[in-house]
């Protein structure tokens, strides 16, 4: 069974930084698209950042320029690195992986969330 699991959340004052990392665990064979999405209280959940297997990213207007999406292969984990940060960038953020199991097919896995609070 795959696991994804975040860490690096936490409070910060505007203008400050923070370094989410999501690592997956179990029997891989392979992962495509790693990304990272948020969700803000009474929002729909939206994405902030993807990053394909080859290195290719794709990122959401309002952090273009702040934020810096990045995958480390080889342990199977996608990092968040998100500077210059806003109240408004306060959310839930998860992170998702298309995933293939050994013995399966690609499917797509949700972190549990860790959550991100912009405030003085």
């Amino acid at each position: 069974q795959v696991r994804l699991v975040e860490s690096g959340g936490g409070l910060v004052q505007p203008g400050g930084s923070l370094r989410l990392s999501c690592a997956a665990s179990g029997r891989i064979w392979s992962i495509n698209a790693m990304g990272w999405y948020l969700q803000a209280p009474g929002k729909e959940r939206e994405l902030v950042a993807e990053i394909s297997r080859p290195g290719t990213t794709n990122y959401a207007d309002s952090v273009k320029g702040r934020f810096t999406i990045s995958r480390d292969n080889a342990k199977n984990t996608v990092y968040l690195q998100m500077n210059s940060l806003k109240p408004d960038d306060t959310a839930v953020y998860y992170c998702n992986m298309n995933v293939r199991p050994v013995g399966s097919v690609f499917n797509d896995y949700w972190g549990q969330g860790t959550q991100v609070t912009v405030s003085s």
